[in-house]
């Protein structure tokens, strides 16, 4: 083994580079330090909840602490019994439970199953017992690669750090790839999303349709207008006390948990909407939440009254936009001692749910080939090529199978074409909403994609 600790810097305190920082901290033998720009552990979040699958599950079983693995499980949202999609005058086109997943049986195995959770919960659940080895209000502007085969990072406010390998995981504006890959593009998919969120009470669940008030709802509709809507209810009260019925243990590990001291996270039903740029006013990145939530409520004047109820009882500062981008792919670098994770390298749109969960994978495969280093078993640029190898070939595939789903020059945004589109679309989900066997083969194909059964050894 090395003499001397090996030393890893991370820029960016997101999903990915917080799960790096843990398994290396859990690893042990190697020195971490993450440097986020944003002032304290509750800002700079973007978005409300994320899908974990089986292959972020397994990043996070592999990287924290037993009983922190044990805790996030215990903090995520009631898993949704339904997957449904609906019109725009809440019809239902098809609905699937959770039945016809994992052959009806949920895995003993925890990391083998789909959970949900609050970015700000998971943000907390990451931070726990690395604190110390975490520094805000750091914000990057370049990286010098040394003589001696380190690498230095500065920041704004003239301090730096020098370490043996540097990790960009500053998301998709990253400076580290700018500087790093700069032929590294990204593209507009051509649509905007636009999300709110409003809280969870008999009244505003009420607007919801039986199967979606357990579920996973989109809405599709004409011009190519989508809207996703996810219930998400918490173990923990109004209060912030762990719920009645939840579970000895897990009443235990959460009263216990101080990054519940940080988290304002309280049950809500998440909704996001998204459209082709041209049904949107050119400065809509720029409008207020209330103008964004006055903006939906125009553009659905004929969907159902439930639906705009729901719209227009969500809190405007809780709305935001999102200009939805999306990697393009590049063939593999040379490597060195500065590398990328995540949406720092490849961004993707939402359209598959993946990007979080690719995150995840990139901090799990990276974490262990520095092991190796560490181990004396390989360099830091060996190590580095056997990771980047790898992620590029799953990273852009994630990229590209998502950018299908989502895309600005779909038919279904277009005029004419779009409404025969919908019609075909709408047709084919009411048929095979009768037919059980093609919905079990759509669960199973659903799941080998988010990584169940998958042959992990990354």
């Amino acid at each position: 083994m090395p003499e001397t600790p090996l030393r890893v810097i991370i820029i960016g305190a997101g999903t990915g580079g917080l799960c790096l920082a843990q398994g290396l901290r859990k690893a042990g033998g190697i020195t971490v330090d993450v440097y986020e720009r944003d002032r304290t552990r509750t800002d700079g979040l973007f978005g409300y909840r994320v899908g974990i699958s089986p292959d972020g599950n397994r990043a996070l079983k592999d990287c924290l602490p037993p009983e922190l693995f044990q805790t996030y499980v215990a903090s995520t949202a009631a898993t949704p019994f339904w997957s449904v999609m609906l019109t725009e005058q809440l019809q239902e086109l098809f609905s699937q439970s959770m039945d016809d997943f994992y052959g009806g049986t949920p895995p003993k195995d925890l990391a083998s199953r789909e959970f949900s959770v609050s970015r700000m919960t998971l943000r907390q659940v990451l931070l726990t017992g690395i604190e110390d080895s975490v520094h805000f209000e750091k914000t990057f502007t370049r990286f010098t690669q040394n003589d001696d085969g380190t690498v230095t990072a500065f920041f704004t406010d003239s301090s730096s750090a020098t370490g043996d390998i540097l990790v960009g995981a500053d998301g998709s504006g990253s400076r580290v790839r700018r500087q790093y890959l700069p032929q590294a593009k990204l593209v507009d998919s051509g649509l905007i999303g636009v999300t709110g969120k409003v809280p969870l009470t008999p009244e505003t669940k009420a607007l919801l349709p039986e199967k979606s008030r357990s579920a996973v709802s989109m809405v599709f509709a004409p011009r190519g207008f989508f809207c996703i809507l996810h219930v998400m209810e918490f173990p923990w009260g109004q209060d912030g006390v762990p719920k009645q019925g939840i579970g000895s243990s897990d009443t235990e590990l959460l009263a216990k948990w101080p990054g519940l001291l940080y988290d304002n996270t309280r049950d809500y039903i998440m909704w996001g909407f998204s459209t082709a740029k041209r049904y949107l006013p050119d400065n809509v990145l720029q409008l207020s939440g209330k103008e964004l939530q006055d903006l939906v409520l125009r553009l659905t004047a004929d969907w159902h009254p439930n639906l705009r109820e729901l719209f227009a009882r969500t809190d405007p500062g809780a709305v935001f936009p999102i200009n939805i981008r999306t990697s393009e792919p590049l063939p593999l670098w040379q490597p060195s001692n500065v590398t990328l994770i995540g949406d720092a390298i490849h961004t993707m749109t939402p359209g598959r749910g993946v990007g979080a969960n690719t995150a995840l994978r990139d901090a799990r495969l990276l974490c262990r080939q520095l092991i190796k280093v560490r181990d004396g078993q390989q360099s830091v640029v060996d190590a580095v090529r056997q990771y980047e190898a790898r992620m590029v070939e799953y990273g852009f595939d994630a990229v590209l199978e998502s950018r299908k789903q989502m895309s600005g020059n779909s038919p279904m945004h277009k005029p004419i074409i779009g409404r025969l589109a919908l019609a075909g679309m709408r047709t084919g989900m009411r048929t095979i909403n009768h037919v059980p066997a093609i919905k079990k083969r759509m669960a199973a194909s659903t799941e080998a994609y988010r990584g169940l059964g998958r042959d992990d050894q990354d």
